[in-house]
């Protein structure tokens, strides 16, 4: 593999992250500025639409820097987007841990997004940097994914368990947690039970988190676990930083949307963890590929292109979600 170069200059990055910021604006601002249910047809148009801006934003990359910077963006994106499925399940379980009210799973992802955006930043930033300075670490990621595809295909329902979280252990002992929720807020003020600490007659108050507040801690964990496997697999197909990086928010800005389609239906996808765990194993042995030809010369013969990353990948989720509609159907006439 080929490092990539740098094709983007920084008021390309501050264009499209005004652009992101301006529409999440828009989302909660005007579209979820109530807090309501997100209902199975809002959420369709709304992956709709953001699935539409990722092919615009693919449509420009091509007439601007031509098919390479297309193709790679469209191949990081889905397997971006596949990789969040499995996120879904894992964000179901924290909201069914937590009996998080369907009116107020939207501004948890809402926010959600924001942190995952920073903390991924921060991840392809130092990745992309390590990558060019010590080469050999895409084989170490290489390795990684195959093993973390194996462990997906059989471990992976072991490896949610909200209660068991170390950061939400340490937040419940140190922060103030106020025993149920506050509508849709994350933080409350209530008064200090001590009339020692009043002043002048005026009750005082102290911070205290909500139940909500912990509810986002666990989505924020989840997702810099899911960025340790789905970082290092966009890093198959591209090293651009801002390929990856642009990648990476449309499959987020999608995840949102993706979960109140896919929350509902969870038990109807049930073979689609193994098509998750095959697209991880492909893209980490794709990685692995040139050192296993500097090993082994009959290897240089296998020549692994975007284009085909993108088929395979394509051909591998799609596979496994009609497989598992079709058992479901099966499953469904034999009751």
């Amino acid at each position: 593999m080929m490092l990539a170069d740098i094709h983007f200059e920084f008021w390309h990055w501050l264009i499209f992250i005004s652009f992101v910021i301006a529409a999440l604006a828009v989302d909660l601002g005007i579209f979820h500025r109530k807090a309501h249910a997100v209902k199975i047809r809002e959420a369709l148009a709304w992956t709709a639409i953001w699935a539409t801006l990722a092919f615009l934003f693919a449509a420009f990359l091509f007439f601007r820097g031509g098919k390479k910077e297309a193709v790679e963006f469209v191949t990081g994106y889905i397997i971006e987007y596949s990789l969040s499925m499995d996120n879904v399940f894992v964000i179901a379980l924290i909201f069914s841990y937590f009996r998080v009210p369907l009116q107020y799973q939207h501004r948890v992802l809402f926010w959600g997004i924001l942190g995952a955006f920073v903390m991924r930043g921060i991840m392809i930033g130092a990745g992309t940097a390590l990558v060019y300075k010590f080469h050999w670490l895409l084989y170490v990621m290489g390795a990684f994914l195959v093993i973390s595809g194996f462990k997906m295909a059989f471990h992976g329902e072991e490896s949610a368990h909200p209660e068991r979280n170390p950061v939400l252990r340490l937040a419940r002992k140190f922060l103030p947690i106020t025993p149920d929720y506050h509508g849709q807020r994350f933080m409350i003020r209530l008064p200090v039970a001590d009339a020692k600490n009043s002043e002048g007659g005026v009750p005082v108050t102290a911070l205290a988190f909500t139940p909500l507040a912990l509810v986002l801690l666990a989505v924020e964990t989840a997702d810099l676990i899911f960025a340790v496997d789905s970082i290092p697999a966009i890093f198959s197909v591209t090293l651009n930083p801002f390929i990856v990086f642009t990648s990476n928010v449309f499959a987020i800005l999608g995840l949102r949307s993706l979960y109140f389609v896919l929350a509902g239906a969870i038990a109807y996808f049930r073979y689609l963890r193994i098509g998750l765990s095959l697209v991880l194993v492909f893209v980490g042995l794709k990685m692995l590929l040139p050192l296993a030809a500097q090993l082994w010369p009959a290897f240089e013969r296998i020549k692994i292109t975007t284009e085909i990353s993108l088929l395979v990948v394509a051909f591998i989720i799609i596979a496994s979600i009609l497989a598992s509609v079709i058992r479901a159907r099966f499953d469904k006439g034999d009751e």
